[in-house]
């Protein structure tokens, strides 16, 4: 029932002179001062106060009210409301009033993914007016501080703190999230709110929600989560055997020959330091990525041995798991965290003892970093015992990447993100979503199904159907190709493409021309932020443009055994960089190791391969971490990756 203003000051009023010892009313979600709430739709507010109070909420000369439940629970809804503000929000009860000001209405975007998302506007390329923009009181922004959680959240770790996006307050914020509201403000001419949330490194199963997890198939993930949340002993023991599984598979040992047996026959030679293992001036490790194998042996008493202990080995870069006498105790992937490993009784033997580390090292450096002075195995009653010299290393036979890792991971696990970072934002609505992520997920298959998961229940939960999609199309890094071979960056580029092109309110953004082969972190955030915002006006304005810029619509058969292909999106016409062919393209039979490269034929938007007398079963672009490409359109988009049948 409508409150009249009249009565609801006095609520106010009275509500203020209420007794310090109850809480005043707190709502969830992104809601604090200068904050932006979706426009055109049901503005959901929720919160707590005092059990069985009831609580007044009044926006824009709407109000309604709600009881909080025994838990001191409440939940309430103001109608729809068109673009406009500054409005002042005001929530009452008998325990207190929370009044928040110049609360705008208009569109509200969130900005997720990894470490280019949330790469900031300050260390990005600035030589333009665009990073050093004027006070702009209608569009506001706000980061959510990095957390994680095994459960989901209902509120977030920190009060939220929007800010008027200006000269102070843009160079702390995404880049690429910031160039893209920045533009959309330019043109939509409403008020603008973006929220980013992002974590470098992190794969996209740690922002899958429970349901987004399982419709992703990764049941089982999600399974483990939710053992670890009801008793966390029993979910390292599962997660290590599915690792030594993993390993059993690629590596071919039999059970009891792995290099975590207490009488592995690895070649053992001292740690020379606690530092990144690059730096140790071995040549075999100077540049390289993979698993490393560390082993300390330890004499204990049966005292010692008797009980519970605690194992702390520093932080270990990039992941580990690790191994007490042959049993799995923990593993983590988070670079600079410590590692801390609760032994329960009966781990630990009296006489000798061996710890052993598997260090995955998936990108730059990697090691057990120390410090020294933080390995130590401390026992119940307190004493404890140095661990930091008589370590050993050794490399084991090479395994293919992909290692699993824990579900309860920070930033590789499944769901601990969104649980921390995502779900606190509800009840919250967006007018759209801007995802640049899929680095972490290179080499897992599948990603198509976990994308496709994920916005469907971000949509459900704090949008609709028709909130907009805006993908990044991961840009170029590493190794150049030299001749056609498989790619995982490719399958992920060509998912990211097919998940964009069966949305009818999605659009892709891509970025190969941008990209840094020797760089994964490539400072132009500014023209990635325009294209966000292109795909974004298709995408959810409905603007004349294309989602995607040119894009493979399909490939046919050609007269002598090669390919036509056909693009849509195009500007103009397209057209050959610096060439009379269009390069980058490969033409594959059915068989694995099948693709040879072919050059096309440039004809406004179709591009022919000619048959070089072999099948030519799917056509594949621009496959590689770094491809060599120059198609683009009139518009100076490019072509991005795809792999497609040809009819």
């Amino acid at each position: 029932m409508p409150i009249r203003p009249a009565r609801l000051a006095l609520l106010v009023a009275a509500a203020t002179l209420a007794a310090p010892a109850l809480a005043a009313p707190r709502l969830d979600g992104a809601i604090g001062e200068h904050a932006v709430l979706q426009r055109d739709r049901p503005i959901e507010l929720r919160g707590t106060a005092g059990p069985g109070e009831t609580v007044m909420i009044s926006l824009a000369g709407h109000s309604a009210s709600a009881i909080a439940a025994r838990d001191g629970r409440f939940a309430a809804r103001l109608p729809a409301l068109p673009a406009g503000g500054p409005y002042e929000l005001t929530v009452a009860a008998p325990s207190g009033a929370l009044l928040l000001g110049d609360i705008l209405v208009g569109d509200v975007f969130l900005c997720s993914g990894q470490s280019n998302m949330e790469l900031t506007v300050d260390d990005a390329q600035t030589a333009f007016a665009d990073a050093h923009p004027p006070l702009d009181p209608q569009l506001r922004l706000l980061t959510i501080a990095k957390n994680a959680s095994a459960t989901p959240l209902g509120r977030l770790a920190t009060p939220p703190r929007w800010q008027a996006a200006g000269r102070d307050t843009a160079g702390a914020f995404s880049a690429a999230c910031f160039y893209m509201v920045q533009s959309l403000r330019r043109t939509e001419k409403v008020p603008i709110g973006a929220i980013h949330a992002s974590w470098g490194g992190s794969r996209i199963s740690a922002w899958m929600s429970d349901a987004a997890l399982r419709a992703g198939g990764e049941g089982d993930a999600a399974q483990l989560l939710a053992l670890y949340a009801r008793d966390p002993a029993a979910a390292v023991r599962r997660a290590v055997g599915a690792w030594e599984a993993w390993w059993r598979g690629a590596s071919g040992d039999a059970p009891g020959r792995e290099p975590w047996q207490t009488d592995s026959a690895l070649a053992w030679r001292a740690v020379p330091a606690f530092t990144h293992f690059e730096d140790w001036g071995v040549p075999e490790l100077a540049d390289y990525n993979g698993i490393l194998w560390y082993r300390r042996e330890i004499e204990l008493t049966a005292a010692q041995a008797a009980g519970p202990a605690t194992l702390s080995l520093g932080a270990i870069d990039d992941a580990d798991e690790t191994w007490v006498n042959g049993v799995g105790v923990g593993a983590s992937s988070l670079a600079t965290l410590p590692r801390v490993y609760a032994l329960p009784a009966g781990t630990l033997r009296s006489g000798r003892n061996v710890i052993t580390v598997g260090d995955d090292d998936v990108y730059a450096f990697g090691g057990m970093t120390g410090p020294t002075e933080r390995l130590r195995l401390t026992f119940a009653d307190g004493t404890s015992v140095p661990l930091d010299g008589g370590w050993r290393y050794a490399l084991a036979k090479p395994v293919g990447g992909g290692a699993p890792r824990v579900p309860w991971d920070d930033i590789n696990g499944a769901g601990t993100l969104d649980n921390a970072m995502v779900a606190p934002l509800a009840p919250l609505q967006f007018a759209g979503i801007a995802w640049y992520q899929g680095e972490s997920d290179t080499g897992l298959p599948g990603y198509d199904k976990r994308l496709a998961a994920l916005i469907a229940d971000w949509r459900q939960r704090m949008g609709t159907p028709e909130t907009g999609l805006a993908v990044v199309q991961l840009a170029a890094y590493g190794t150049r190709a030299k001749a056609p071979a498989e790619s995982g960056w490719g399958m992920v580029r060509d998912a990211q493409r097919r998940v964009a092109a069966a949305d009818p309110h999605a659009g892709l953004a891509v970025t190969l021309d941008l990209g840094d082969a020797l760089d994964i972190h490539p400072g132009e955030k500014r023209e990635v932020g325009l294209r966000l915002a292109r795909a974004m006006r298709a995408a959810r304005y409905g603007a004349p443009v294309a989602a995607a810029g040119p894009a493979i619509a399909g490939a046919r058969r050609g007269a002598d055994g090669g390919a036509v292909l056909r693009f849509t999106g195009v500007t103009g016409a397209l057209s050959a960089r610096g060439a009379a062919q269009a390069i980058g393209f490969e033409l594959c039979g059915a068989a694995a190791g099948s693709c040879r490269f072919a050059a096309g034929t440039v004809a406004g938007d179709t591009v022919t391969l000619a048959g070089d007398g072999q099948p030519a079963r799917h056509v594949r672009y621009a496959w590689a971490e770094t491809p060599v490409v120059n198609l683009f359109d009139e518009a100076q988009l490019p072509v991005g990756t795809f792999d497609v049948p040809v009819e």
